[in-house]
């Protein structure tokens, strides 16, 4: 079984910048980490690549910085990693994104399986899984919480519908959205980090792509901009009362109708 697993850095930090002008993370100069959820979509490829044999293939699309990224994936246990680096390629939103991650899999190869976490903690869209699958043709699944079993023909899985779990069989190639703690995901092997050094990673830029054209990605290609970013308003003033109950009743709502929260004489 050929499997891709999408994997992502993001800030390990909430204390990130964002440039007033494009509305893009500033990300030049920040530690980063994998993506929490990706950990579990990685996890559920090794596991399933332990169970039925095959290759794994980790891929991210980001800065150079990202490569440490991949490092962690093959020190886990993925058997090669790609990364999807090019200038062109930046500022871009989920549809944009979602592209650009169809067209380096499919310039990567065929693949039976391609697994993704549910979402990003930097973007929390949790978009562009399902839309990779759309670009690319395949059927996919979102919110799975286990893979019951694989075959050359099919994969069976369950998945979280909120209000009930599915179970259902998809034909292969198809892709799939890792819930969160579908697993607990291993620590990266330190004698696997001594075996194989940096790691072996390939690079893919813009021109490595079927689709050359520039439009269709970064900025460029994104159907949706960030207007404006503000952090959210803090309001630590407060007040102290004291009295009885029926005093502090009064004083309350007081306050409510004063600020009109209430309607006078609605009590």
């Amino acid at each position: 079984m050929k499997i891709l697993v999408c994997i992502k850095q993001v800030p390990n930090t909430n204390k990130v910048e964002v440039d007033p002008v494009t509305g893009v993370l500033k990300r030049s100069g920040i530690k980063g980490k994998m993506n929490p959820y990706d950990l579990f979509a990685l996890e559920t490829s090794l596991q399933l690549k332990e169970k039925y044999g095959g290759q794994l293939t980790a891929l991210t699309m980001g800065p150079g910085q990202a490569a440490e990224t991949l490092q962690e994936a093959l020190y886990m246990g993925a058997d090669d990693a790609v990364l999807v680096s090019d200038r062109k390629l930046g500022g871009a939103d989920v549809l944009a994104t979602s592209y650009t991650l169809s067209q380096a899999i499919a310039a990567c190869g065929t693949y039976d399986l391609i697994i993704c976490g549910k979402q990003t903690t930097d973007g929390d869209t949790a978009q562009v899984g399902a839309e990779i699958a759309e670009w690319m043709g395949l059927p996919h699944a979102g919110n799975v919480i286990e893979v019951l079993q694989a075959d050359g023909e099919a994969v069976t899985v369950k998945l979280n519908q909120e209000h009930e779990i599915v179970t259902q069989r998809m034909p292969l190639p198809c892709l799939l959205c890792t819930d969160a703690d579908v697993n607990t995901p291993r620590l990266p092997s330190y004698k696997r980090k001594k075996e194989i050094g940096a790691g072996t990673i390939r690079t893919m830029t813009l021109a490595d792509l079927k689709d050359t054209d520039p439009k269709h990605y970064g900025l460029a290609g994104s159907a949706t901009q960030v207007e404006r970013i503000f952090p959210p308003e803090k309001n630590d003033a407060k007040q102290m009362f004291t009295g009885t109950s029926a005093q502090l009743a009064d004083r309350l709502y007081a306050l409510l109708t004063e600020h009109k929260f209430v309607e006078k004489g609605g009590r």
